[in-house]
C-alpha cells in the first residue's frame, strides 16, 4: 500500500515509517519545514511539503495513496505544559487539522484514515478494567481528542473507513520521557497521582506496528498499549533506569496548578488493548514496562 503520513518527523511518525517500510509499504511524509523534509527523506520516505491546514498540499500529496495515517501532534514538554495556552497548538491540530485532513482524503480518493488518539479520555475507573465501551470524561483537555475522533467517524459515514487508535502514554526515546528521565537521574520528582492508580503506556516502536495493523483493521476505535502499570512502578522503573533506587512524586499543588491539563495524567486507567489484538493480530513487542524501555536515554 501507499500511505500518506502526517506527523512524519515526530517520534510516532518515525516509528511508523520504519514499521511501514518493514511491512512492504510505500510512505509519503508531510513535512512542514525543510528540516523535517530532510529527516523524512533520510528515513526513506518521500517528503511532501505542507501542513495539516493546507488542503491543496494535502490533496496533492494524498492522490494515489491507499491510506492516510494522521499522527500530527505538538505536545508541550515538561513544565512548558503549565504555561497558559500551552495546549493551543495541539488543540488546533486536533480540531481544525483533523477536519482538513479528512476533507482532503475524501477529495483525493483515499479510502482509509488511521487517526492517532489518546486513551487519557477515559474516566477514572479505579482498579476496574477499561475497554472501548467504557465511559469517557470530557474536559477542556480531552474534548479536542474526541472531536478528532468524530471527524474520522464522519469520514466513515461518507463511505470511507476510519480507525482511531487510542494510544497510551508514549514512553521511551521521546522528548517528554527524556525530560522525566533527566529529572529522575537528578533525584527530582516525576510522578503524579496516586501510587496505586493505573496508567496506560506504549513503547514508541509499538506505535508504528499498530499503524501497520490498522491498515487492515475493521473500522472503529481501539485501545493500543502495553500492560497497564501502576504509577508507583512506572516512576520507580524510570528512576532505576536512571541510576536511582526509587522515584519520587510531585506535590499535589503542582497537579492543582496544572488544572485539567495535568488531571488527565492522574486518572486511574487500567486499559485493555485486547480488542485490537483480537481483530488484527497485533501484539506489542514491548508488552510490559521494564528498564530496557529507557536504554537509549541511559546511554546519553
Amino acid at each position: 500500500m501507499k500511505v500518506f503520513l502526517t506527523g512524519a518527523s515526530g517520534v510516532m511518525g518515525r516509528s511508523s515509517i520504519d514499521a511501514l517500510h518493514q511491512a512492504g509499504h510505500t510512505v509519503i511524509g508531510l513535512a512542514r519545514t525543510a528540516e523535517s523534509a530532510a529527516q523524512i527523506s533520510a528515513a526513506g520516505a518521500e517528503p511532501c511539503r505542507g501542513d495539516v491546514y493546507d488542503g491543496d498540499a494535502l490533496v496533492a500529496g494524498m492522490r494515489g495513496c491507499d491510506a492516510v495515517a494522521n499522527l500530527a501532534t505538538k505536545v508541550p514538554v515538561g513544565t512548558a505544559a503549565l504555561r497558559p495556552g500551552s495546549l493551543k497548538e495541539v488543540e488546533r491540530i486536533r480540531v481544525v487539522g483533523s477536519k482538513v485532513v479528512a476533507i482532503a482524503a475524501r477529495e483525493a480518493g483515499v479510502e482509509r484514515i488511521v487517526q492517532q488518539s489518546l486513551s487519557f479520555i477515559y474516566a477514572d475507573n479505579g482498579d476496574e478494567w477499561i475497554d472501548e465501551h467504557s465511559p469517557i470524561d470530557l474536559t477542556g483537555a480531552t474534548e479536542p481528542v474526541v472531536v478528532a475522533e468524530h471527524r474520522m467517524a464522519r469520514f466513515a459515514e461518507k463511505g470511507g473507513t476510519s480507525v482511531s487508535l487510542r494510544f497510551g502514554l508514549v514512553t521511551g526515546d521521546d522528548r517528554n520521557t527524556a525530560w522525566m528521565f533527566r529529572r529522575a537521574r537528578a533525584g527530582k520528582a516525576i510522578g503524579m497521582g496516586a501510587k496505586t492508580s493505573w496508567m496506560h503506556v506504549i513503547h514508541p516502536a509499538d506505535v508504528g506496528s499498530a499503524v501497520v495493523h490498522a491498515l487492515s483493521a475493521p473500522g472503529g476505535i481501539y485501545n493500543v498499549g502495553a500492560e497497564p502499570v501502576q504509577r508507583g512502578d512506572y516512576v520507580d522503573t524510570i528512576a532505576q533506569a536512571a541510576g536511582q533506587k526509587q522515584g519520587h512524586f510531585l506535590p499535589k499543588w503542582v497537579e492543582r496548578l496544572g488544572s485539567d491539563k495535568l488531571e488527565i495524567l492522574t486518572r486511574s486507567q487500567r486499559i485493555s488493548s485486547q480488542l485490537f489484538s483480537d481483530r488484527t493480530g497485533w501484539h506489542p513487542t514491548y508488552p510490559k514496562l521494564t528498564p530496557d524501555w529507557f536504554d537509549a536515554l541511559a546511554r546519553v
